[in-house]
């Protein structure tokens, strides 16, 4: 609990102290880097001040340019553990609520990050469309495509909405695999506990090579892959989806 309450102290003095200096800096220059770079470097103090040790896997998998990092959801923790090891900057898919919180919705919004509300579908997809367009313009992203966190830690059948994205954008997806993260927090749970997150990535997926018509296609496709990173206790409930490298006919 200690540790608990010293992250959520240090995450609050960072916003109300740093942050507002942050925004300012990046409206001058017309750019987030910097802001977003040492935001990464908060998030992976505040990682060692909770106990949180995070080993990355496979960052070979990841290729040149923009691409969609597709990650399951277990636990509030994965953030904490994904983003900071994705090795470029990235744009989030956050739920609406996260915006509602002063001084880190300017920030949020200024390192690009997109707000969903998942219970208005014409917003829903105004968010695909600005999601779509920062991608062509560089910006990578990283979703969490069960839409909302497995309480039992086991992969949930992904949303259709992350595969939409890439194929109008036209880039790589990259699936993730957490684990871990489900004993460091459970899903209703808010004290942090000390342990490993490990941060598989997978191999890429040119989802150039397919069309809307065979979205499905790549979902499983991706889903699979996601799944083969997983250790059994996080496997799908039932019979695990085969994962292949091989591209689509």
């Amino acid at each position: 609990m200690i540790r608990t309450l010293l992250l959520g102290l240090f995450f609050t003095l960072a916003i109300i102290l740093a942050l507002p200096w942050l925004i300012l800096w990046s409206v001058i220059v017309g750019n987030a880097d910097l802001m977003y770079g040492l935001a990464m470097k908060v998030v992976r103090l505040g990682n060692r001040i909770a106990g949180i040790r995070v080993r990355i896997e496979g960052l070979e998998n990841i290729p040149p340019g923009a691409c969609v990092f597709i990650s399951n959801h277990v636990s509030n923790a994965d953030a904490l553990a994904l983003i900071p090891a994705i090795p470029r900057r990235v744009a989030i898919l956050i739920k609406e609520e996260l915006f509602r919180i002063p001084i880190l919705s300017t920030g949020m919004r200024r390192a690009q990050f997109i707000s969903v509300d998942r219970s208005d579908r014409e917003a829903a997809a105004a968010s695909v469309d600005v999601a779509v367009r920062t991608l062509k313009d560089g910006l990578s992203f990283a979703i969490f495509a069960e839409g909302t966190r497995s309480a039992d830690g086991r992969l949930r059948p992904f949303k259709r909405g992350a595969f939409t994205v890439a194929i109008q954008a036209g880039v790589p997806i990259v699936p993730v695999s957490i684990s871990g993260t489900l004993t460091l927090m459970k899903k209703g749970d808010w004290i942090i506990r000390p342990g490993e997150a490990v941060v598989r990535y997978g191999q890429a997926v040119d989802s150039s090579s397919y069309t809307m018509a065979r979205r499905a296609e790549l979902l499983a496709h991706v889903q699979a892959l996601v799944a083969a990173g997983l250790p059994p206790e996080q496997q799908p409930a039932g019979r695990p989806p085969r994962a292949t490298s091989r591209p689509p006919a």
